[in-house]
């Protein structure tokens, strides 16, 4: 190594994300790729630094870094309104370099193109910088390198199952042996699939970076944003968007797998998965921001997961699927990787996909309903649509009654959670409201009767007179954040007293600060210890339904604090020091934050 690179920091969670809807990228604050999988979201990752313990500084882990001799500072932000990342890079001598990172993304002959590509350009700023550029791609979680073959402009690493084709105007000797050279003229590198370049490097990378920041800034002039904080909103959507894997429809809960909850505490999972219960809430939020597309393509994926339970499965729907619907999905652990600042176990998989959560029919209900009402949608649902429906509302009342996992997945304890059992009236509500649109009063009635008579139980049975609060359980006593869904699913009036009292009771023992955790009771790995997001914004909302609209606001602003400086947030927050835990970025915490600033932002017309 050249004395004037210095290494890069630790791995964190100052990271930046690129995307096209069929592979994503994460990026630190001085331009290291350090997490990517091939050739979709849940595929093999290629760049693993991430997980690499000490953050792969030696590229023995795979990363991709374009790095400055001499280094002094880094500065780094998106291009408005887009997902193309700008991070310039300055040496001690004044002299800077800008790098722009992006996965293409935009419509051409009829069709969205998305390759599973990543596009970065580099250019000087001021002077003539010496740079190196050291491209490491792994294969196998890490155990592999690949085998390389090298041409006048493109570099083939050969894998097994995968073969990456480099395609750049920078001198590929310099960049086979990551040898530093002085940065004289703007280069382009295209990585992807093995295949014939149809036009010039530096040509094809610009006109790629032309039309996916026109995509973008399309994509963003189109949303329904709020008056207040829509520089944050419009990121929140935009990473989104970007957990969409539009081949099929499905969303990913988030794009990193063993990020810990909290620090050494092996609550370590893959979220590289289809979440129906996340997918519904991304789908509601997009939504209000009256982008629509995602759910026509989710709504695709969905409807095959419907059709696949109705067929000799008794009706019985797993939480989560593969983006490509695959339902089996064995949790393993490696050992080539030693895990996110070395906390393992790096996981592959998630078990849960063999639980049972009885809160997935109403969140395909859901997911769904809106689709019967809104005449913008290009292909309208109707009668079969709706029939397909009522066999999972079936479902969800056989089951109503029931003991399962939970949301919050337990793995060692079912009980008949409150949560689970909301989500099997909002499923008969809504089918009893779709009947009702599709002049179906037979229908309706019965759905109706079904939903008053889960709705009776819920407020009987869940209501804990010793804490004087809806516990997470018929006839339990422990707290739980998820009850605060009874009033945004509209179950219960916000300003019923029972649901005022349940508020108070769960901030006073499972808020600190101004952020909340998930529940009070041990599960299987203890007591949790860090706030989980999405619970957080759950408070929010219920702070202004209830009233309380400073606080709300408030907290609000702590949770946009503790974003990443490029707006993105993880799954949880440790509430003494801010930072941030959990894999990233969070589909769940993004979608807290659209729907808290929809609430609480001023409306437009008090400034028009």
């Amino acid at each position: 190594m050249s004395h004037g690179f210095a290494p890069p920091a630790p791995a964190s969670l100052q990271l930046g994300v690129i995307g096209n809807c069929t592979i994503s990228a994460l990026i630190d604050a001085r331009a290291r790729l350090v997490w990517s999988c091939m050739p979709r979201f849940d595929g093999d990752p290629v760049f693993c630094a991430l997980l690499g313990g000490d953050g792969g500084a030696t590229g023995e882990r795979g990363d991709w870094a374009i790095d400055i001799e001499d280094f002094a500072e880094a500065r780094q932000r998106y291009e408005p309104n887009t997902a193309v990342l700008v991070t310039e890079l300055w040496d001690r001598h004044g002299q800077g370099l800008q790098i722009t990172d992006f996965a293409p993304r935009f419509a051409t002959r009829g069709r969205m193109f998305r390759p599973m590509q990543i596009v970065r350009r580099v250019r000087a700023l001021k002077g003539a910088p010496r740079i190196r550029v050291r491209l490491s791609p792994r294969f196998d979680w890490g155990a592999n390198a690949p085998r390389t073959t090298s041409g006048s402009h493109h570099i083939r690493y050969v894998g097994e199952h995968l073969t990456l084709r480099l395609y750049t105007d920078a001198p590929i000797s310099h960049v086979l042996a990551a040898e530093p050279f002085l940065l004289l003229q703007e280069h382009s590198f295209l990585l992807g699939p093995d295949e014939t370049l149809q036009h010039g490097v530096g040509d094809t990378a610009r006109h790629f970076e032309q039309e996916t920041i026109a995509y973008w800034r399309t994509w963003t002039q189109r949303l329904a944003l709020p008056l207040e904080w829509q520089d944050a909103v419009i990121r929140a959507a935009i990473t989104l968007k970007l957990s969409l894997f539009e081949d099929t429809g499905a969303i990913v809960a988030a794009m990193t797998t063993s990020i810990p909850e909290a620090p050494g505490t092996q609550r370590n999972w893959d979220y590289r998965y289809c979440w129906l219960r996340d997918a519904f809430f991304v789908v509601r939020a997009l939504n209000s921001l009256s982008e629509v597309g995602t759910m026509e393509d989710y709504l695709r994926w969905v409807s095959n997961v419907v059709v696949d339970s109705t067929r000799g499965r008794d009706g019985h729907v797993q939480p989560l699927f593969g983006v490509g619907l695959e339902r089996d999905l064995p949790e393993r652990t490696v050992s080539t990787l030693p895990g996110y600042r070395g906390m393992g176990p790096v996981r592959v998989g998630n078990q849960a996909h063999e639980h049972f959560q009885h809160d997935v029919y109403g969140n395909i209900v859901l997911a769904s309903a809106q689709a019967f009402h809104d005449h913008r949608l290009l292909h309208q649902p109707g009668l079969d649509e709706f029939h397909r429906l009522e066999a999972i509302g079936e479902h969800a009342v056989r089951v109503f009654d029931q003991p399962d996992a939970g949301m919050w997945e337990l793995r060692t304890r079912a009980r008949l959670h409150t949560s689970s059992a909301l989500m099997g009236w909002a499923a008969c509500d809504r089918l009893a409201k779709i009947a009702r649109k599709l002049r179906l009063p037979e229908r309706e009635r019965v759905w109706s009767e079904r939903a008053a008579h889960m709705r009776e139980r819920i407020l009987r049975e869940a209501w804990s007179e010793e804490r004087q609060a809806f516990a997470e359980s018929f006839g339990g006593r422990d707290l739980d954040a998820s009850v605060l869904l009874m009033a945004e699913v509209n179950l219960i009036d916000p300003r019923d007293p029972r649901f005022v009292a349940t508020l108070r009771a769960l901030e006073q023992h499972l808020c600190d600060g101004p952020y909340m955790r998930r529940y009070e009771a041990p599960d299987d790995f203890g007591k949790p210890e860090v706030a989980f997001n999405i619970c957080t914004f759950w408070r929010i909302d219920a702070l202004a339904r209830t009233g309380r609209q400073a606080e709300a606001r408030a907290v609000f602003e702590a949770m946009l604090a503790v974003r990443n400086p490029l707006g993105l947030l993880s799954e949880d927050t440790h509430a003494t020091t801010g930072e941030m835990w959990g894999n990233f970025p969070q589909t769940y915490s993004m979608v807290g934050l659209i729907n808290a600033a929809m609430r609480l932002s001023a409306p437009w017309d008090s400034v028009i």
